[in-house]
C-alpha cells in the first residue's frame, strides 16, 4: 500500500508516510542490530560496537517520532535490548578474567538470547505487528 492508494485527506496520507518513515529507519535499525548480534556469536567477528552505537543512537532520536503507533514499541524493544545485553556483558566480565570457559558461556548465551530479541522483533516489524511488552 503506498500513499497513492489513499483517497481520504492528507492527514491520512502524513500517517501513511510517517509509518513508511518509521519503518525504514526500523529496518536499518534491526539490520545494524542483527549484524553485531551474528558477529558477537562468530569467534573473532566482534566488529560490532560501532554499528551497535549508531543503531542505538538512531533509535534514540527517531524515538519521539513513533510515540502514537506501533512502531514506538519496537523503537523500546530495541533500546531495552541494547541496555539490557549491555548490562550483562558488564557483569559477565569478571568471569572472562577468572575463568575462560565460563565467561565464553556466559557471552554466547547472552549473544543468542540477543540475536532472538532482534529477529523476533524484525519478523513482528514485517508482520506490521507491536511488540508486546509486559509491564
Amino acid at each position: 500500500m503506498s500513499a497513492d492508494d489513499f483517497d481520504g485527506g492528507n492527514g491520512d496520507r502524513a500517517q501513511l508516510e510517517k509509518l513508511q518513515a518509521l519503518n525504514t529507519v526500523g529496518t536499518i535499525s534491526y539490520v545494524l542490530h542483527l549484524i553485531v548480534a551474528i558477529g558477537a556469536l562468530i569467534p573473532g567477528g566482534q566488529f560490532g560496537p560501532v554499528l551497535l552505537i549508531a543503531a542505538l543512537v538512531l533509535d534514540l532520536v527517531k524515538k519521539d517520532d513513533a510515540e502514537g503507533t506501533w512502531h514506538a514499541s519496537h523503537f523500546r524493544w530495541r533500546i531495552r535490548s541494547v541496555v539490557v545485553a549491555g548490562l550483562l556483558y558488564l557483569l559477565t566480565v569478571p568471569l572472562w578474567l577468572l575463568f575462560l570457559f565460563p565467561g565464553w558461556i556466559a557471552w554466547t548465551a547472552i549473544s543468542v538470547w540477543f540475536l532472538y530479541r532482534i529477529v523476533t522483533g524484525l519478523v513482528a516489524m514485517n508482520k506490521g505487528l507491536p511488540m508486546e511488552i509486559p509491564a
